[in-house]
């Protein structure tokens, strides 16, 4: 975007992002961001789904059905030519090559803001993000919008889906609600950040609210440049929570204590080296526990918090209840939830 300034910019320009485009509008983080998108009130959100496609979306969402599963990536440049911003939200068996047809689509149609399909790890933590099989994904990304030399990137760095982790089995926050049973990672006093799914979506409306630039040299108010500026990293939380933490809320929540629960310990290195070697082997099943391990180190990879500063006052963001986010997640976990549908 040429010029530092909105007042340099050609007539015309406005300083605001006015259409969004979102991939997997129907799905679970898809949905909570069209959800915001829609409650803020600022945008026209358009839903790229496929044709065979069955997921209900909101009223309000305009649906460009495009089948981008081939080589002719034409329609899909044609439904986003126009807007200003593209979020890509896409389940982890999404063919390897996806990614990158939705960026040179994107770029081909002039989308000056791209949102790829990073939620969650801290994207600037080389060593997490190699030990968690993240590091090409990422660089992937950035080495093709660099190529393609039209869209910037912005990363949302949120960790774990609070309700979806600790409702979602022992491999994950190493909870099972179904057999009330806890599996603490060394000591289980490892404090991380998490992020609930609507916190997610609010980032994301209320950064794409964001003016595009600074009115002009006197202008302070937050942009979108101070985060292009800075590799498109942005950096919110919930909670920042050891296991240990969100027991105290699950005992809250259900009415119990220590004694209802079975409770044992393993190392989290120990878990991560066996995840990683099964992975290794083409067991995919233990991919979740690998990933998961990893960001209970007690290095504190797992806590950018302590690191960095969030933007979660910069973005307007509510402090949350964390019970009544607890509540969600043991429901999602008696019911099995997160199994069936993930």
């Amino acid at each position: 975007m040429p010029g530092p300034y909105a007042k340099a910019q050609s007539q015309g320009f406005s300083n605001y992002i006015k259409k969004v485009a979102v991939v997997g509008a129907g799905g679970q983080i898809g949905g909570q961001i069209v959800e915001q998108l829609l409650k803020k009130g600022n945008h026209v959100v358009t839903a790229i789904s496929r044709p065979n496609s069955t997921s209900k979306l909101p009223e309000g969402v305009q649906v460009a059905r495009v089948d981008y599963s081939g080589d002719d990536l034409s329609a899909l440049v044609e439904a986003l030519r126009g807007h200003q911003a593209f979020v890509i939200t896409m389940a982890v068996t999404a063919p390897r090559d996806t990614m990158s047809k939705l960026l040179r689509a994107a770029a081909e149609a002039g989308v000056p803001y791209v949102l790829p399909n990073w939620f969650g790890h801290d994207a600037a933590n080389d060593g997490l993000c190699r030990d968690s099989f993240l590091t090409q994904m990422r660089d992937n990304v950035r080495t093709e919008i660099a190529r393609l030399g039209v869209s910037y990137p912005l990363f949302i760095n949120c960790n774990f889906w609070y309700e979806f982790s600790l409702g979602g089995g022992s491999d994950r926050f190493g909870f099972d609600f179904q057999n009330r049973s806890l599996i603490y990672f060394d000591e289980g006093d490892i404090a991380i950040n998490t992020t609930t799914w609507s916190q997610c979506g609010r980032t994301v409306a209320n950064l794409l609210s964001l003016k595009m630039l600074p009115d002009d040299d006197n202008d302070q108010s937050p942009t979108l440049s101070q985060f292009t500026d800075e590799g498109g990293l942005v950096y919110v939380s919930s909670f920042r929570l050891s296991q240990k933490d969100m027991f105290e809320s699950a005992k809250r929540v259900t009415g119990t204590t220590d004694a209802d629960w079975t409770i044992t310990k393993e190392s989290s290195e120990h878990r991560w080296k066996d995840g990683t070697a099964e992975v290794q082997r083409g067991n995919f099943k233990a991919f979740t526990k690998m990933l998961y391990s990893r960001m209970f180190f007690p290095n504190g990879d797992g806590d950018y918090q302590s690191k960095r500063a969030l933007h979660n006052d910069l973005l307007g963001l509510p402090v949350e209840d964390l019970d009544a986010a607890t509540r969600i997640a043991v429901r999602m976990g008696e019911n099995g939830e997160v199994t069936q549908t993930h």
